[in-house]
């Protein structure tokens, strides 16, 4: 087979740490700051071995990605399906199927996006939550309508900003009172809500065929920006928990780390919230809908604007409406991702066979790890629906 990196195209190129920012971007936000609060639940050490083994599944899922997309000359998800998952009759009929579940679980998060950084414009400009969705969608809307390499800029600039940020925070939470770390515990239960959380948080799955594409498809930077885009964000997490667990200590609560940190250190701290806030939100914004965009180019074949359009107008229809805020939305969406994650390794599987080499995974692509990764899909959605005690 001659090699598929040859056949990938692209409308522009990445640098390795646009590409690594990318997956920095889409893995990071409102998840990490929900990580602390079921940290606190469980012994510290508990917090990092379940990260240890998030980071290292969620490597090799995504690195099954790449591979998955590369053989598709950088498909996104739902044009692997059709390629290697469905056949016969109703192989449009169940591409079509998978489209609308993807992309209602898209329409929702990005609405989301939407509505918390207009909650943030409210909080921080008073201004009314209507303009906020409109001055948000605007500004961070034409980030993606110019296109993928400025988003990989933009997401480069913003995930540098994060860190600084984090790192404030970080030297004031260290400045300050500090608490004992948690070491009780609690219930075996805890365990694996606070996996869930973590691989979520982890998670950049419809992001990587834009590295595969972006970087065209080099393998050995594909690797590289997965492995380093996952290990920023694990870094991230350990600080933001470690931080919120020393500087808020047993009044740890469900309402994000930020907040619990600006109720303990002060109320400028509430200022940076937002400034980390706006760039977590808009990194994931940026790029679900640029995701989105290409999905509904792969099918339709349509502009890139008119998919831009339809990608990213719905969401902010959403937002406008208030229709977020109904919960039962995350169990359905947690179904969704542990069935696309099967689909997913069940496509790579085929994939791997059909092609006769595996250029990015290598004997980490085989079965029992293939395996290990659908397990890890099932504990993650398990674990997002128990009861935290």
């Amino acid at each position: 087979m001659d090699n598929p990196k040859e056949e990938i195209k692209s409308e522009s190129r990445l640098t390795f740490m646009e590409s690594t920012s990318i997956i920095v971007g889409h893995g990071v936000g409102a998840g990490i700051l929900a990580v602390p609060y079921l940290a606190s639940r469980a012994p510290w050490w508990d917090f990092l071995w379940i990260l240890a083994v998030a980071y290292l599944v969620n490597l090799l899922l995504h690195l099954m990605i790449a591979e998955l997309s590369l053989n598709n000359k950088g498909a996104q998800f739902v044009k692997c399906f059709e390629n290697e998952l469905f056949t016969g009759p109703f192989k449009k009929v169940a591409t079509w199927i998978v489209f609308g579940f993807l992309a209602f679980s898209v329409l929702c998060n990005v609405a989301s996006f939407i509505t918390g950084s207009a909650a943030v414009f409210t909080s921080w400009f008073n201004l009314p939550s209507w303009v906020g969705m409109l001055l948000y969608y605007i500004v961070a809307g034409l980030v993606v309508f110019f296109g993928m390499k400025l988003v990989g800029i933009c997401e480069k600039f913003s995930v540098l900003a994060m860190i600084i940020v984090i790192g404030i925070l970080f030297v004031a939470t260290l400045r300050s009172q500090t608490s004992p770390l948690p070491s009780t515990f609690i219930a075996s239960t805890n365990a694996m809500a606070l996996y869930s959380t973590v691989a979520f948080s982890l998670s950049a799955v419809m992001s990587v065929p834009q590295v595969v594409k972006g970087v065209a498809g080099d393998r050995k930077k594909i690797i590289g920006a997965i492995a380093a885009g996952t290990g920023i964000n694990s870094f991230l997490i350990i600080v933001v928990t470690f931080m919120t667990l020393l500087g808020a200590g047993q009044a740890i609560t469900k309402n994000g780390a930020l907040v619990d940190l600006s109720a303990a250190l002060g109320g400028w701290v509430s200022i940076v919230g937002y400034v980390f806030s706006l760039l977590a939100l808009s990194t994931s914004f940026w790029a679900n809908t640029l995701n989105m965009r290409d999905i509904i180019a792969e099918q339709t074949k349509w502009n890139l604007k008119i998919c831009w359009l339809l990608a990213t107008l719905p969401c902010l229809v959403l937002a406008l409406c208030g229709m977020t805020s109904f919960v039962g939305f995350a169990r359905l969406a947690g179904i969704i991702q542990v069935l696309t994650g099967i689909g997913i390794i069940i496509a790579y599987s085929r994939s791997r066979k059909r092609t006769g080499q595996s250029l990015i995974c290598g004997n980490l692509g085989k079965l029992p790890f293939q395996l290990l990764v659908i397990l890890g899909s099932i504990m993650a959605t398990v674990g997002s629906v128990i009861a935290v005690k």
